[in-house]
């Protein structure tokens, strides 16, 4: 299975980066996991044609040609970086690549919580229609203390943390599986949704 790794910052040093190199490596396998930054993505400025930028096309092209995508992503303020939530914004204004696309959501943070309440508030996110992933029921990857949790390989020392992120990655291949072979007998339902507008609701919404 081919996937997609997204580094869910523009940060320099990270240890979601180190977390999508754990799983890259750990799960070599059973998945091929391409890791994406997003450092040279710009800020997101709607543009009136609807026209994405070089960088935020190739990134839509390797997310449609992959079976399915990682997300990790650090906690500021209790929400996601304004990093990833400004991709977000360029992928549901333009290219729209992720309506119907298997999600795995991982997080790893410097605090005990492991990005828990930015978790939640991706899963609202990548629900909106523009998004519409089809994101992993039931199962949430929290890293806490990610400062010391891994070697200089990087490998994840905690065996727990090893054997539970194991359990997920699993669920999360039987999901994809699942859910790609459905989208296939059902394409016109995506492409529907790629037609989504807010002007065609409620008389549409004022810019």
């Amino acid at each position: 299975m081919n996937l997609i790794g997204i580094v869910g910052t523009n940060a320099d040093s990270s240890t979601n980066r180190k977390l999508l190199q754990f799983m890259k490596q750990h799960f070599a396998p059973s998945a091929t996991i391409t890791i994406c930054e997003i450092a040279d993505i710009p800020a997101f400025n709607e543009p009136d044609d609807k026209t994405a930028p070089l960088e935020v096309k190739l990134l839509s092209e390797k997310i449609t040609a992959s079976d399915g995508v990682i997300i990790a992503t650090p906690e500021y303020d209790h929400s996601i970086p304004a990093a990833l939530k400004s991709v977000l914004e360029w992928l549901s204004y333009t290219t729209r690549p992720l309506i119907e696309k298997p999600v795995m959501i991982v997080g790893a943070s410097h605090g005990s919580l492991g990005t828990s309440r930015a978790q939640t508030h991706l899963r609202q996110i990548l629900d909106a229609p523009e998004l519409k992933a089809r994101i992993l029921p039931g199962s949430e990857f929290f890293l806490g203390r990610s400062l010391e949790a891994f070697d200089e390989t990087p490998t994840l020392l905690n065996q727990d943390k090893v054997v539970e992120l194991e359990g997920d990655f699993a669920e999360f291949l039987s999901f994809a599986d699942m859910t790609n072979e459905i989208s296939k007998k059902n394409p016109e339902q995506a492409a529907s949704k790629r037609k989504f507008a807010w002007e065609n609701v409620n008389g549409g919404v004022a810019k």
